[in-house]
């Protein structure tokens, strides 16, 4: 079975990539991830508050230390020279470009327009082969308008692209007012890809102690149902790549989003559970699947259930909703 397939310019030798998580901190198991079938490895993201706080506790060492004997601020690295940070996470890209082949995207949460071009420019000296941008913002001021939280998007985006010369994916999330619409201005702003859909990690409570919890869940397959219809949409009315993020947990869930239009399948939570090697098992399973329904390459059935092959495309709209409303009886 040919597993080929493009990702924002990238050739992969397979459709499902490892999404951004902290599996891809030890060089070790990015090299596991390539020998188990990975196509590409999305890095864990680098996060400019975590660089700001090294910083500030740098600098107030430097104040605290100020009147101390010359002898001891030797101990200390010139300020010039200190990464905060940063060299950690360069020093993993370079490291993973030496050990394997396949293409390493480095991912990055910015907040500031400086720290997003800056870090950038860093990752792509590094040798990153794209660059995942997880634009991760909760618009709680209520005076602040829609259009300002999306010209937030794009002027990432376009000061990123104009920043870099590899190709940039934006991970999104799925609460835009007009998605198709987004998608299309995204594209226009220069985004090689958008990744549906970025999964916020929403608080809960915690009733006794009144304080809230900020527990880890790892996502379910029934969660690929949002990006699922969005991808299908989308397939074919946008001229960049689409990578699916959310609820893979099989060769199911890959199968599915494949069939809806995405380029790359993305997986992390999977690997939490059943090990790295569990790639291994997934890529079999859809190979047997492409044999059994005579498919002999990925772009023989990608797309084939969007929106624009399927022959009742209102399956996706309105219609569908009352649809499904009366078969409940």
């Amino acid at each position: 079975m040919k597993m080929e397939s493009t990702y924002m310019g990238l050739k992969l030798h397979s459709p499902i990539v490892v999404s951004a998580c902290t599996l891809s901190e030890q060089t070790d198991n990015i090299i596991q991830m390539e020998d188990s079938g990975a196509g590409a490895v999305v890095l864990f993201s680098l996060f400019e508050e975590q660089i700001r706080k090294e910083q500030a506790r740098f600098n107030a060492v430097l104040s605290d230390t100020s009147n101390s004997f010359a002898e001891a601020l030797d101990y200390f690295p010139n300020l010039d020279e200190y990464s905060t940070g940063t060299e950690g996470y360069l020093e993993q890209i370079r490291k993973a470009k030496e050990q394997v082949k396949i293409p390493i995207i480095a991912s990055l949460n910015g907040i500031t327009n400086e720290g997003w071009i800056d870090y950038s420019r860093q990752m792509e000296q590094a040798g990153a082969d794209g660059l995942e941008v997880n634009i991760f913002f909760i618009p709680g001021d209520v005076r602040m308008s829609s259009a300002e939280v999306e010209h937030r998007y794009l002027n990432v985006i376009d000061g990123i692209k104009h920043s870099v010369k590899i190709p940039v994916a934006v991970k999104l999330n799925p609460y835009f007012s007009a998605m198709g619409n987004m998608s299309l201005r995204m594209q226009q702003a220069g985004a090689n890809a958008l990744v549906l859909f970025n999964r916020f990690y929403q608080p809960d409570f915690d009733i006794d102690k009144l304080s809230i919890k900020n527990n880890l869940q790892y996502s379910e397959s029934s969660e690929i149902r949002l990006p699922l219809l969005w991808i299908a949409m989308l397939y074919g009315k946008v001229n960049i790549s689409l990578a699916a993020t959310t609820g893979v947990q099989s060769a199911v869930e890959v199968i599915k989003y494949l069939l809806a239009g995405a380029d790359v399948v993305m997986t992390a939570s999977s690997l939490y559970k059943n090990g790295i090697s569990y790639l291994t098992t997934m890529h079999k399973e859809l190979e047997v699947w492409m044999k059994r329904m005579g498919f002999d390459n990925i772009d023989a059935f990608r797309g084939s259930m969007s929106q624009q092959h399927i022959s009742d495309p209102t399956a996706y709209e309105r219609s569908n909703y009352i649809k499904i409303l009366e078969s409940v009886k």
